[in-house]
């Protein structure tokens, strides 16, 4: 007991003789392991609100949109399937809102809520059979049009007949993703209620959901149930001429990432950081381990003449630094948590992920610290243990500043850098690591400035995008092409298309002609140049293994479409699944009327003030949005590059502070020796400052210059896995990285200083005189 406690206030006493690097120590960590809980819950989906929809409305993994009813009885029957929702009749209709006009499907559900895909009222109730006209909305096409329960509205059918209804109740769902990105908007009406508005079935589809046993089956089983379809309403129509019965299909992970808040890169990013910044944190906990075992050399050999043993001793260095590191996972654990709820609004984060981060965090931590305790346990029980730094031959860089002639001060903190080897190794990588990341933190903020500077190259020439809303198609053309800011004006439409042998859908856009073809940013191949030319993104070519030169053939709307690939872009939307066209190779019924106008425009021109004046011109009767840049979507990250650079900087300047505890540990007798002979108190500090700037210097420099030959493939590869493609990644400027190595250096040597400061103005003992 009386060893225990001896030993518990020597670990007090030590880490109040150190509070500022016992600080730093625990705040890299608890940086670190919030960082990676953060990365985690990202990563894990726990933002997404599919995850929740799903469950809650027991939601079916494929949806198949048909021209006819699908043959459930057979489908149900696929093996994987464990159960079916619909067919559901759906017909199209356009909602007129205070004069606007907005694209929604009627989908016909009985009153009575089915057991699977049955959608979750938020607020009001479901169908009821006594309110013959009262639908239910899907909410975010609710909060788009500003529709309450109880208020009528008005849908136009394709007959030309209006109708009114009444919003009885508002609801979730995890069948489609959020209007306006998933067009059209959601509607659940009675049957009757359908049949009455749109009583002809070649002007509507029906929709059928399959539930599967394993999610991960879902391409397998999705390529199944198209054969199946086709077979079978091929068979039912008894025509020799083949019916394109099948229009789409939708799987849940589509839906997925239509849900998703561009978190995934951020997790990424998040994920990165937090493995290299634990490398960083490892390396700086075992050097400081190190460092105090050299530094309290006579207070191991005094406990060990007082009778502990080498396991006791090992023990309680492992109990002192490994508690820091411990403390530091603790508090990051619940800094992460936090951040999760206040940011990321989610209270959702994977049990065993963060399990997983939090043991491995302090195995890893344990294990740093393990090695330097072992050495520790074995000082010999000498009293009076030796203090005199190793002795060796001169390093070539002290040679060198011998050979040039440098003042006695560098020369003597160049021999003094490098007299202990391996930690001057520890101490050079600690400060190289942080400042790769660091560099390729900032390669990140350069990129999305980029995309700031330079919109064109993520595919967003045109600033404005214009719907006609109350207006007729020709009305808004002629509006937007006779505005004076206008340069250019595309007529556009989005349409989804049917992928073959893929059993899922994809989203075509066709801006502009073949002659007038939209600027789309071509990184690989060329542009389209004539009907039946295509460029597509880099997820869409994985999806259907194509490559440029390769001809593909879809499917829009039962009609074919066959393009040969021509380039590939960088497409930031969708996952890079998008295949992009110009409007004359589509079928006339697909673009005839033009969805959308994408206006670029004139330079100089303020995007706000034409925006405004087209409002004005069209008496609010325009739709027009401004187009949306990455890089606004992503700003978030800005804030997490500041605040790795400063968990990183935190770690740097631990691995600093030991280095300098353990250049003055080495040199305190030399420090004497050297003002005996005379050299002046600046000297000294010089020749201290020295041996722990060129550590410094040597680590910043390279990291630097890894971080800066990697930061562009990183940033490529992100984005090839991702879907959105290579080409995207830039550098930091030259002015970035000098700064940056300047700051870096100029901050450690500042920090090196006051250490130095004090030692050198310390009095020189009589024994040394």
């Amino acid at each position: 007991m009386s060893t225990l406690r001896a030993g518990s206030r020597w670990i007090r006493a030590d880490l109040l003789a150190r509070r500022g690097q016992a600080t730093l120590t625990v705040l890299a960590v608890a940086g670190i392991v919030a960082a990676l809980i953060a990365a985690v819950t990202l990563l894990e989906d726990g933002t997404n609100p599919w995850r929740s929809l799903f469950a809650q409305t027991d939601g079916a993994h494929v949806w198949l949109y048909t021209k006819d009813p699908a043959p459930v009885d057979q489908l149900r029957h696929i093996d994987g399937v464990t159960d079916t929702a619909g067919p559901y009749r759906s017909a199209p209709v356009t909602v007129v809102q205070n004069g606007k006009k907005d694209p929604a499907g009627l989908r016909a559900m009985p009153a009575a809520m089915p057991p699977v895909a049955h959608p979750v009222v938020a607020e009001g109730r479901w169908l009821d059979g006594a309110q013959f006209n009262g639908v239910v909305v899907e909410r975010s096409f609710a909060t788009s049009l500003h529709l309450r329960l109880g208020a009528p509205f008005t849908v136009i059918a394709l007959s030309g007949q209006r109708y009114t209804l009444y919003v009885r109740g508002i609801a979730d769902t995890a069948e489609q993703g959020f209007y306006p990105e998933w067009t059209p908007g959601l509607i659940w009406v009675l049957p009757q209620m359908l049949d009455s508005i749109e009583p002809a079935l070649g002007r509507s589809e029906f929709v059928t959901g399959l539930r599967l046993a394993d999610p991960e089956d879902t391409q397998l089983i999705s390529q199944r149930a198209v054969v199946t379809i086709d077979d079978q309403l091929q068979r039912a129509a008894d025509s020799a001429t083949p019916v394109d019965q099948l229009q789409r299909v939708y799987t849940w992970r589509e839906v997925r990432a239509a849900m998703e808040l561009d978190n995934r890169l951020l997790g990424t990013l998040l994920a990165l950081f937090g493995v290299v910044g634990l490398v960083a944190a490892v390396l700086a906990l075992a050097n400081a381990a190190g460092g105090r075992v050299l530094g309290q050399l006579h207070d191991l050999a005094t406990l060990k003449s007082m009778g502990f043993t080498a396991v006791q001793i090992a023990l309680l260095l492992v109990v002192e630094h490994g508690a820091l590191g411990l403390l530091g996972i603790v508090i990051g654990a619940l800094a992460g948590w936090a951040a999760t709820v206040a940011v990321l609004g989610t209270t959702s984060v994977a049990a065993v992920p963060v399990l997983a981060i939090v043991a491995g965090t302090a195995l890893v931590v344990l294990a740093a610290v393990g090695l330097p305790a072992w050495r520790g346990g074995r000082t010999p029980p000498i009293p009076d243990a030796p203090t005199a730094p190793p002795r060796g031959h001169l390093s070539r860089l002290a040679r060198l500043a011998l050979l040039v002639r440098l003042p006695p001060a560098l020369i003597l903190g160049t021999r003094d850098a490098f007299t202990r080897r391996v930690p001057a190794f520890l101490t050079a990588f600690g400060v190289a690591v942080p400042m790769m990341m660091i560099t390729i933190g900032l390669g990140v903020w350069a990129t999305m400035d980029n995309f700031l500077s330079h919109p064109e190259q993520v595919g967003q020439h045109a600033s404005l995008y214009v719907r006609p809303g109350k207006l007729q198609s020709d009305e808004a053309e002629m509006i937007v092409r006779n505005d004076r800011s206008v340069a250019q004006a595309y007529p556009g439409t989005e349409v989804n298309a049917l992928a073959p042998g893929e059993a899922r859908s994809v989203r075509v856009r066709a801006i502009g002609t073949s002659t007038e073809a939209y600027p789309f940013p071509v990184v690989e191949g060329r542009m389209y140049g004539q009907p039946g030319e295509a460029v597509a993104g880099q997820g869409l070519l994985d999806l259907l293994g194509a490559k440029i030169g390769d001809r593909v053939r879809l499917t829009v709307g039962g009609t074919p479409l066959i393009v040969r690939i021509v380039g590939r872009t960088v497409e930031p939307d969708l996952d890079g699944e998008v295949l992009s066209v110009g409007m004359d190779s589509l079928a006339a019924k697909d673009t005839v009327p033009p969805e959308f106008f994408a206006l670029a425009l004139k330079p100089g021109a303020d995007p706000g003030e034409v925006r405004g004046r087209l409002l004005a011109e069209s008496s609010e009767g325009l739709d027009v949005q401004r187009a949306v840049n990455p890089a606004d979507r992503l700003s978030i990250i800005r804030v997490v590059i500041v605040a790795m650079i400063a968990v990183l900087a935190l770690i740097g300047l631990a691995n600093l502070l030991t280095a300098s505890a353990l250049g003055l540990r080495d040199h305190a007798f030399d420090l004497a020796v050297l003002k005996a002979m005379g050299l002046t108190p600046r000297q000294v500090m010089a020749t201290l400052v020295t041996g722990t700037g060129l550590l410094v210097v040597l680590g910043v420099v390279t990291g630097t210059a890894v971080g800066a030959s990697v930061v562009t493939w990183l940033i490529d590869l992100q984005g090839h896995t991702s879907g959105v493609g290579a080409g995207i990644g830039r550098p930091p400027s030259l002015f970035t990285l000098v700064t940056a190595v300047l700051l870096a250096v100029g901050a450690s040597l500042a920090v090196a200083l006051l250490p130095a400061r004090r030692a050198a103005r310390a009095q020189v003992p009589v024994t040394a005189r």
